[in-house]
């Protein structure tokens, strides 16, 4: 460990591999350290006794649950957009050839007590129980205008300014009832809250378009998810950073982090051995003199199930999202459901991982509602997070660090994290190098 090093990465969090395997691939000499003894970070996926040791360490996990192997249980649930930034990542670098996808069955929406599909065409909308007839026609032009609207061509905005209209005029423009407004700011716009309404329209336009575009790529849902669970997205970049000279060591303690007298960073010490850098990356863990907690905690509740969710069409995988206002709230509450369909659960089970952003000093009841959802539970495993994110930018002391993951249901403020680090730390805007492929490959080494 003793070397010199471009950049030492802190930690096996999705955000740190992703930016440790890009810089490999850019040519920098990166050493990747974690003290823990498995990849992943925050955001794990952990066998059936990792998740008990963790969540209730003198506890046992019930019986009949199958292997322990048959389990990769995520800390942190999110899925991934069909077309969304880490999705292009992973074709860009083709980190996709070490690990297969499937497609997320459907995208339900709680509206007065009871869930409903967020329709993935046109069929699914005429049929969908979420809007009357006359909101129906309403809602067609709505996404009509979102799909035609091009910034060159005044004749298809329709009078609207995407960046001077807020969403709130785009709604009243077009007559949308407050349950269509619900269903399309948080199930497809994905926004936590109801900030977004108040703001100029165009990002609000980009996350519609996104889940349109996403939908549109498979059919079903607009989202995909890796087989033996999202603790597979970290290795897959950690074998890429590997495969371009990157160092791994696990199960390594960190003990000091080593600065000049002009407080830069020029090492990182473990025990007697001392290796040498001029920018480190890390979780915020690993920096708790240099993070701030953003005031805000997450509850997480991992619900193992023997059967589907009820009224989901008895799909093996489904997303549900219970828009805050529906529930008397200022953050929604998303269930990710996963099953043995994708390699996380035992035969004949599934994953029900709810989170939501704690409002009151009472957590688990405010996953009530989730959990009315969700039928019988075989058992129930809460956590709580507190988010951090880091003081400064960096760029006095050449530290990097990200935040900590939200509650969100998808990993887009994940990649907006790892462009924000790239940019700080570079100056410059991140480009994913589009890596050959294994045909590329083999036929330069022959």
């Amino acid at each position: 460990m003793d070397e010199e090093y471009d950049v030492i990465v802190l930690g096996t969090g999705l955000t740190e591999c992703i930016l440790s395997g890009i810089l490999s691939v850019e040519g920098k000499k990166v050493l990747h350290i974690d003290r823990q003894d498995h990849y992943g970070g925050e955001s794990a996926s952990l066998n059936l006794t990792q998740l008990y040791k963790k969540f209730r360490p003198n506890g046992q996990a019930p019986e009949g649950l199958g292997r322990d192997r048959d389990w990769n249980v995520d800390l942190i649930p999110k899925f991934l957009m069909a077309n969304g930034d880490l999705t292009n990542i992973l074709i860009h670098t083709d980190v996709v050839r070490y690990m297969e996808f499937k497609q997320i069955s459907g995208s339900y929406v709680y509206k007065d007590g009871r869930i409903a599909k967020v329709p993935a065409n046109e069929m699914e909308a005429v049929r969908s129980p979420l809007m009357g007839l006359f909101e129906k026609r309403r809602m067609k032009k709505f996404l009509e205008f979102v799909g035609q609207y091009k910034d060159e061509e005044p004749s298809t905005h329709q009078g609207v300014d995407l960046d001077k209209n807020t969403m709130s005029e785009v709604y009243l423009k077009f007559g949308l009832e407050p349950g269509t407004r619900d269903f399309i700011g948080h199930a497809m716009a994905l926004w936590h809250t109801d900030d977004y309404i108040k703001q100029p329209a165009r990002e609000t336009f980009e996350r519609i378009t996104l889940y349109v575009q996403s939908v549109a790529r498979y059919g079903k849902s607009p989202y995909i998810y890796p087989l033996y669970g999202l603790g597979e997205l970290p290795q897959g970049f950690a074998r890429l950073s590997a495969i371009y000279g990157g160092t791994y060591m696990l199960d390594k303690p960190i003990d000091e982090i080593v600065y000049d007298e002009e407080g830069k960073v020029t090492g990182v010490r473990s025990g007697e051995e001392t290796a040498k850098t001029k920018m480190v990356i890390g979780d915020p863990t690993y920096f708790p003199d240099k993070v701030r907690k953003t005031g805000k905690k997450v509850i997480r509740a991992v619900c193992i199930l023997n059967h589907p969710v009820p009224n989901t069409e008895n799909v093996d995988s489904v997303q549900i999202i219970i828009p805050q206002n529906q529930v008397r709230r200022k953050h929604d509450i998303y269930i990710a459901v996963v099953s043995s369909a994708h390699n996380v659960a035992a035969k004949g089970h599934y994953l029900a991982i709810v989170s939501t952003i704690i409002e009151t000093d009472t957590p688990h009841i405010e996953l009530e509602p989730a959990f009315n959802l969700l039928g019988p539970r075989e058992d129930t495993l809460m956590g709580i997070a507190e988010l951090y994110e880091p003081i400064e930018d960096g760029k006095k002391d050449n530290v990097f660090i990200s935040k900590s993951y939200d509650s969100s249901s998808h990993f887009e403020s994940t990649t907006d994290d790892v462009r924000d680090i790239y940019m700080r730390m570079t100056g410059e805007p991140l480009v994913v190098k589009k890596r050959p492929t294994v045909a590329e490959e083999e036929l330069c080494q022959q």
